[in-house]
């Protein structure tokens, strides 16, 4: 089941209202269950194609449903104002992206909101496990890079990251400094793609991807890294990674 609700984000974009899309599993229907959440960014592209930016989303319901993954995923649509809303909220510095000029990130403030303002609702109103280790974050391209930053800013807050295609190369290196400086908790895991088509001719592009995934390894962060055979940096190359990164946000070992 998904439930839709809206709320504002008043720190980025005041009373304009935001949709939340909120996915609780089958097992929800016992009162005594609780579950992990995994908080999503672009949630206007995660369950429905006929809410996503270009036609087709990740499919997250579906196959959450037909896997019965026991989890709960929170996905809050992006800031659409243009002309670079979803890049100023989603980005956690200072930016740069040719055609499109420089910005200053938001993305400290986006982060304090969701973790200071939705995560409590979210806990309240559905049968959460809101501790740390069961407390997930995942997003693509933006949302990637964002998710990298969650779980390394807000390590108290995040065990595990999914960051799909993350858009790290815009941000020249501050993501890298950041996780050098960063004390992670010994619990934390990191999935990471990139799609092999993305890359193309880009050095800069490769570059700064590979330079973020060795800066996790001098950390000693246990990371899972690929590059996606043929990958396309789209929601339907996205969807078909669900299934690799899903065992990453879920895997204990006592």
């Amino acid at each position: 089941m998904i439930e839709k609700f809206s709320i504002p984000v008043p720190p980025l974009t005041g009373k304009e209202p935001r949709t939340v899309y909120v996915y609780l599993p089958a097992a929800a229907k016992d009162p005594a269950a609780r579950f992990p959440v995994l908080y999503m960014f672009d949630g206007h592209n995660v369950f429905f194609d006929e809410d996503a930016a270009f036609g087709k989303s990740w499919g997250m319901g579906k196959y959450l449903d037909r896997t019965g993954t026991p989890l709960i995923v929170a996905a809050v649509d992006c800031n659409h104002r243009k002309p670079f809303g979803r890049l100023i909220e989603y980005s956690p510095f200072a930016f740069e992206w040719e055609g499109l000029g420089k910005g200053v990130g938001q993305g400290t403030k986006y982060m304090n909101w969701l973790c200071n303002t939705l995560k409590p609702l979210i806990d309240e109103r559905y049968p959460t496990l809101p501790g740390r280790e069961t407390t997930f974050i995942a997003g693509s391209s933006m949302g990637g890079l964002m998710s990298l930053y969650a779980v390394t800013a807000y390590n108290h807050i995040f065990s595990r990251a999914a960051a799909l295609s993350p858009a790290v190369w815009i941000v020249h290196g501050r993501m890298d400094t950041l996780i050098r400086k960063s004390v992670y908790r010994p619990d934390t895991g990191i999935y990471l793609d990139f799609g092999q088509r993305e890359f193309g001719g880009n050095a800069a592009m490769r570059g700064a991807f590979w330079d973020t995934v060795d800066a996790l390894k001098e950390k000693g962060i246990p990371i899972a890294c690929r590059i996606v055979p043929n990958g396309d940096h789209n929601e339907a190359t996205w969807e078909e990674q669900i299934p690799f990164f899903m065992p990453v946000l879920f895997y204990r070992r006592a």
